[in-house]
């Protein structure tokens, strides 16, 4: 099942703290320059796979904000410059914790994709300005 929102992006409102713990629930991987676009994925859309490293099924693709509760093998945030708006804070839930993490958009720097741990589901991706 495919989800794609389309939209305005809206900054985050206020400041807070990247749970730590987020860190330890998604193997990230490492910043380089830019990649090409991951299958279904272009840019200015914030993806989710069924698979490791953007494979298996597109799941989810939004430019803007979005929350649910979805199961997902890894993410990517291919979103393009964008004052206030081109990094997104992804929420999960691994074993009942929550964790909210930033991404930056490709081609970083900074982590801006990642594979997610078995049983990591996703809940809320925001838009937001730098992390």
């Amino acid at each position: 099942m495919l989800i794609m929102l389309t939209g305005k992006r809206l900054a985050a409102l206020g400041a807070g703290a990247v749970a730590a713990a987020f860190a330890g629930v998604l193997a990230l991987a490492p910043a380089a320059s830019a990649e090409a676009n991951p299958p279904g994925c272009g840019k200015g859309y914030f993806c989710a796979y069924s698979g490791a490293d953007q494979s298996g099924w597109l799941l989810l693709k939004v430019a803007g904000n979005w929350s649910g509760n979805l199961a997902v093998g890894s993410i990517f945030n291919n979103g393009v410059v964008y004052p206030g708006a081109d990094h997104v804070d992804v929420t999960s839930f691994l074993g009942g914790q929550p964790s909210t993490d930033c991404f930056h958009y490709n081609p970083g720097p900074g982590k801006y994709k990642a594979n997610a741990e078995p049983g990591l589901t996703i809940t809320r991706v925001v838009w937001r300005g730098e992390c």
